[in-house]
This record gives structure tokens, sequence and C-alpha cells, in this order.
């Protein structure tokens, strides 16, 4: 893979991406798990939600990576640590928090039926700050490489 220049216009549409999955996330019923499961709706569409949100993060890392350091189509974990390793995710507890993402992604991909709505609701009610951080390291990565 050959490096070149970030494509800033792609990195912004993915951000949204992510702040409108965010945004959307957190006007989901969330204040019990009776709640959140009331509607028969709302696990599912926390799902595709988190999956999408979770994917742009991986499709912003996937970018930086190529362009500024060259390197190709990676496993999601291994896109994690590369973004630890070259600096792109500077708080080591978030680099953790990506790698987790990373497996989970597959989990909401590929064994979608083993993702149980106890599970969305502890995400959605605890943890969408975490994923919000990431991006907002991988926004301010995004700004050092273009600047360079």
């Amino acid at each position: 893979m050959t490096q070149g220049r970030i494509n800033l216009k792609v990195v912004d549409d993915l951000f949204q991406t992510i702040h409108a999955c965010l945004g959307d996330l957190r006007r989901l019923p969330a204040g019990s798990f009776d709640e959140f499961t009331e509607n028969f709706q709302t696990p599912p569409a926390s799902e595709s939600l988190l999956r999408r949100a979770i994917q742009a993060l991986f499709d912003i890392l996937r970018h930086l990576l190529a362009k500024g350091f060259g390197q190709g189509a990676l496993e999601y974990k291994e896109l994690a640590r590369l973004a630890v390793e070259k600096d792109l995710v500077r708080d080591p507890r978030l680099g953790t928090i990506l790698k987790e993402l990373g497996g989970f992604r597959n989990r909401l991909t590929h064994f979608y039926q083993e993702v149980t709505p106890e599970e969305l609701y502890d995400i959605v009610k605890d943890e969408l700050s975490d994923v919000e951080q990431i991006a907002e390291e991988l926004r301010q990565a995004a700004a050092r490489m273009s600047s360079v």
C-alpha cells in the first residue's frame, strides 16, 4: 500500500456517521432494561447503530494507517494494535477498548445471534462515551497527520 494524503472529507464524513449513530443511540429508551426491551425494535436498532459507529471508527483508522503509514488491509484487532503503536490512539485505556471493539464488531457482524439485549443495554447505558473518546483521539490524529 502506498502512502498518500489524508482525505479529510472521507474522514469527516465518517466522523459524522459516528456522531449521528451515537446521537440516535442516546435517544433510545434506556432508563432501565425493561424500558430498553419494552419495544421489540430497540435492541435491534441499538445493534445496527453500534455496528455502524464501530465500523466507521475502524474505517477512519484503516484510512489513517493506509495513507499515513502505508499499512494495508488488516484484521480489526491488528488495526487497534497499530493505532496504539503508531500513536493514533494515545490513551492506553482507549487502545485496549479499541481492541475490544474490534472483537465486538466481528460479533455484531458474524455472530449477531449471540449478542444479547442485556449486553446491548449495558453498552448503550454505560459505554458510548468510550466510542466518543476514541473518535476524538482519531480526529486529533487525522488533524496532526494532515498538517504535516
